[in-house]
C-alpha cells in the first residue's frame, strides 16, 4: 500500500486525483482543526501496520474529518473519485454529527450480520444511501471497490466476495457499466437490507 505523506499548508484546498492515497499526520496539524471535504468522494483508513488498510469512512462533500480523534500514527485519506479537501477549517462545535464515528458504526454493524450475503446486501445499502444516487431503473455508485476491498468491509475473503459478485453481476443485480468508474445496482437487491 502506497500513499504520499501530506505536508500542512495553511488553508489550501488540497486536490488528488482518483486512486491516490495521502497520509494524515495528527501531530502536524493546528489544534482545533479538521480536514473538510469540498468535493468527491474519499475513503478514510488506517496506516498502522497491525490494520493497515482498514476502512474507518467514507466521506462527500461537507464531511470532515476530526483528525485529533483518531490514530496518533495518523489517517489515509484515498480518493474514491477525484477529491479536493480544504485544510485548517475550524471544527463544527455541537453539530452532533460525527461522519468518522457513524461510519466505523455502520461499518462494525454489517460485519456483525450473519451470512456474507447479507453483510454485502447491507454494504451496498448503506453504500447507495449514502453515497450514491438513482438514475432511472438503477442506483449508481460514482465508484468501484475491488474485490479485496469488499471482502475487508464485508469480514471475509476476497474469493467468498467475488463469488458473491459474480452471483449478483449473473443475476443482473449489479452491472459495471464498460468505459466508467460507476457502479449501477438494482435497488431491488438493497431494499431488503438488514440495516
Amino acid at each position: 500500500m502506497s500513499f504520499d505523506n501530506y505536508r500542512e499548508y495553511p488553508s489550501k484546498t488540497v486536490r488528488i486525483v482518483t486512486g491516490q492515497s495521502v497520509l494524515i499526520d495528527p501531530s502536524s496539524r493546528p489544534k482545533g482543526t479538521c480536514l473538510e471535504v469540498e468535493s468527491g468522494i474519499a475513503r478514510v483508513y488506517c496506516p498502522c501496520e497491525e490494520t493497515e488498510g482498514m476502512t474507518l469512512a467514507f466521506l462527500q462533500s461537507g464531511d470532515q474529518l476530526r483528525t485529533d480523534l483518531l490514530c496518533s500514527e495518523g489517517v489515509c485519506v484515498e480518493a474514491l473519485t477525484d477529491l479536493s479537501f480544504h485544510s485548517n477549517v475550524n471544527i463544527a462545535e455541537n453539530s452532533g454529527f460525527d461522519a468518522v464515528n457513524e461510519w466505523t458504526l455502520q461499518l462494525l454493524r454489517i460485519r456483525h450480520l450473519g451470512s456474507a450475503e447479507k453483510k454485502l446486501q447491507a454494504l451496498f445499502s448503506i453504500l447507495v444511501n449514502r453515497l450514491g444516487r438513482r438514475c432511472g431503473q438503477w442506483c449508481e455508485l460514482p465508484f468501484r471497490l475491488t474485490h479485496e476491498r469488499i471482502g475487508e468491509l464485508i469480514g471475509s475473503t476476497r474469493v467468498t466476495s467475488t463469488r458473491l459478485i459474480s452471483k449478483l453481476r449473473s443475476t443482473e443485480l449489479l452491472i459495471t457499466p464498460t468505459g466508467t468508474q460507476t457502479l449501477s445496482v438494482d435497488p431491488s437487491f438493497i431494499e431488503d437490507s438488514s440495516l
